[in-house]
C-alpha cells in the first residue's frame, strides 16, 4: 500500500489517494456563517492540489453552537447556497467532499452566540447551564439536519466532531458528565449522543453518503482505555465509513517502554471501516510511516495550509517536506491562504507566520 494508491470505502465514492485535507479552523467564513470568496479559495486549491477528501473546517449545526467568529455554518437554509457552490468546486477539481459537522458546547463564544454556553452539565462560575434531555435529543437532531443539508448541498459526506473538547467529546468526559437521564454516567449512557447522531445520520442520508467520525484517543475528560473502548465500539457498529483519529503527534509515546499511540488504534478490528490519524504528520516519509503502522489515510493539517499541493509534491518526490516555519505572509497568499486566515494562524499559531 502506497499514499498514492485509490481507497475504496462501503459507501460513497473512493478517494484517489490516502492524503485527506484536515478540517482546518480559518475564520474566512461571512459573520452569518455563509461561505465566502477567500473560504472557497482555500478548500478549492486544496483539491486543485491532490488531497483524495477535502474536508471543511468545524461548521456549526446550530447557532448556539457557533465557537469563533468567522466560522463556516450549516444550521440554515441561508448556507445552502455557499454549500453548494463549494461541493461543485471540489468535485470539478476532482476531490471527494466532506463537511465537518461541529457544535462548540462548553466551547461556544458567547460573545458570537449571544446567548449563554450550554453543556452535558452545570458550571455556574463559567455561566455555563446544563443542557435539558429535550435539548440534548435537538442536538441530535441538528447534527443529522446539517448532514441532510450537506448531502443536499451535494456533499459527498459529512464527518461528525466528536474530538477535542466540543460537545459531543463534552458527554464523553468521564470527569464531569455524571447525568442520570441515560446520557451520562456509565461510558455506554456517556456515548449515547454520538450513537444517536451517527445512527440517525445514516438513517436519513442516502446509501452513498459517506459518514466519518472525529474522536480524541485521550485528554478532555477521556481516559486512553476509554478512548480505545468507543473506537472499538464505533469500529464494530458499521455506522461510519472511517474513523479519523486526531492524536495531535501519530509519533506520540504513551509510556516509559515506548509504546506508540499509534498502535493502540491500528491495531483495533476495523472490517470494512477504514481508520486515519492526524497530528504532526508533515513530510510523505512521515505519512508512509503512519500506514506502514497499520493506517489506512492520514490528515494533513499545518502542511497543506503551507503547501496547496502536499498530495501532488509528494507523489513527485518521496522525500518531500514541508518548508520550515515560520514561513512569509507572500508565500502563504499564494497558496491561497487570506489574510484574514494569515492573521489567525499569526494570532494562534507562534512562529507561523513570518514578520
Amino acid at each position: 500500500m502506497t499514499l498514492h494508491d485509490r481507497l475504496d470505502l462501503a459507501h460513497g465514492p473512493a478517494w484517489a489517494n490516502r492524503l485527506a485535507l484536515a478540517p482546518l479552523t480559518n475564520t474566512q467564513s461571512h459573520a452569518d456563517g455563509t461561505l465566502s470568496q477567500d473560504e472557497y479559495r482555500w478548500l478549492v486549491a486544496r483539491a486543485e492540489g491532490g488531497f483524495g477528501l477535502t474536508m471543511t473546517c468545524a461548521t456549526y449545526v446550530a447557532p448556539a453552537g457557533q465557537a469563533w467568529a468567522g466560522q463556516l455554518g450549516i444550521s440554515d437554509e441561508r448556507h445552502l447556497e455557499g454549500l453548494t457552490r463549494l461541493a461543485d468546486g471540489i468535485r470539478a477539481a476532482g476531490s471527494v467532499s466532506s463537511v465537518q459537522l461541529h457544535h462548540g458546547g462548553r466551547r461556544s463564544d458567547p460573545a458570537v452566540t449571544g446567548v449563554p454556553n450550554v453543556a452535558p452539565w452545570d458550571d455556574p462560575a463559567k455561566d455555563i447551564r446544563a443542557l435539558s434531555t429535550g435539548e440534548v435529543q435537538q442536538a441530535v437532531e441538528d447534527f443529522v439536519l446539517g448532514a441532510q443539508r450537506a448531502e443536499r448541498a451535494g456533499f459527498d459526506g459529512v464527518e461528525v466532531h466528536g474530538a477535542h473538547g466540543y460537545l459531543i467529546c463534552q458527554f464523553l468526559d468521564g470527569r464531569h458528565n455524571h447525568r442520570t437521564d441515560g446520557y451520562g454516567g456509565s461510558l455506554e449512557d456517556r456515548s449515547r449522543m454520538l450513537f444517536e447522531v451517527l445512527h440517525g445520520i445514516r438513517e436519513r442520508t442516502g446509501a452513498d453518503f459517506q459518514v466519518g467520525l472525529r474522536l480524541t484517543p485521550q485528554g478532555n475528560g477521556i481516559v486512553l482505555d476509554e478512548g480505545v473502548a468507543v473506537a472499538q465500539q464505533v469500529l464494530d457498529s458499521g455506522l461510519v465509513d472511517y474513523l479519523d483519529m486526531s492524536l495531535w503527534d501519530a509519533f506520540l509515546t504513551v509510556d516509559d517502554e515506548g509504546d506508540l499511540l499509534i498502535d493502540a488504534f491500528t491495531g483495533l478490528e476495523r472490517g470494512e471501516t477504514r481508520l486515519g490519524v492526524a497530528g504532526k504528520i508533515r513530510s510523505a516519509q512521515q505519512a508512509r510511516w503512519c500506514l506502514s503502522k497499520g493506517a489506512d489515510f492520514v490528515d494533513i493539517g499545518r502542511a497543506a495550509i503551507v503547501h496547496h499541493d502536499f498530495p501532488k509534491r509528494s507523489a513527485d518526490d518521496d522525500a518531500f517536506t514541508m518548508a520550515a516555519l515560520p514561513v512569509t505572509r507572500e508565500h502563504l497568499h499564494r497558496e491561497r491562504v487570506s489574510e484574514t486566515f494569515v492573521e489567525y494562524l499569526d494570532a494562534g499559531w507562534p512562529d507561523f507566520v513570518a514578520g
